[in-house]
């Protein structure tokens, strides 16, 4: 057994997996996730695992050189648009429409399914290297 970080086996291997520039999605329940891309669904009730109890989890095992959101995240969830760029305040960030994160969704390694309910709760973490 793991000592530490994900202990989500599934999480675990994608993340071990990356390599630089790959990506993957962290999602609120809503979001459309596209065929062929795998899911890993974390959903429990409505709220449970919240968004940011997920991006904590795993920005702590993996090296984010980029966070992708959707600009509307600021108009209508002031709350995550806050912790958003709190947490990635050292890394590239960029803001594109709800639509457009949608398409680039379709490349994404993994969208990890989490029980958040609040509009726009989703970004697409970038890989990095640690060296």
């Amino acid at each position: 057994m793991k000592r530490h970080g994900i202990l989500n086996s599934h999480i675990s291997k994608v993340l071990a997996d990356l390599g630089h520039t790959d990506f993957i999605v962290i999602a609120d329940a809503g979001l459309p996730i596209p065929e062929g891309v795998a899911k890993i669904d974390l959903a429990l009730t409505a709220g449970t695992p919240s968004f940011q109890d997920v991006v904590d989890a795993v920005v702590d095992d993996m090296v984010v050189e980029k966070v992708i959101f959707a600009s509307e995240i600021e108009d209508v969830n002031g709350k995550t648009a806050n912790f958003l760029t709190q947490k990635f305040s050292d890394v590239t960030m960029e803001q594109i429409s709800h639509e457009e994160f949608k398409q680039r969704t379709k490349q994404a390694k993994v969208i990890i399914r989490t029980g958040e309910i609040t509009p726009y709760a989703n970004c697409i973490l970038q890989s990095g290297v640690f060296f």
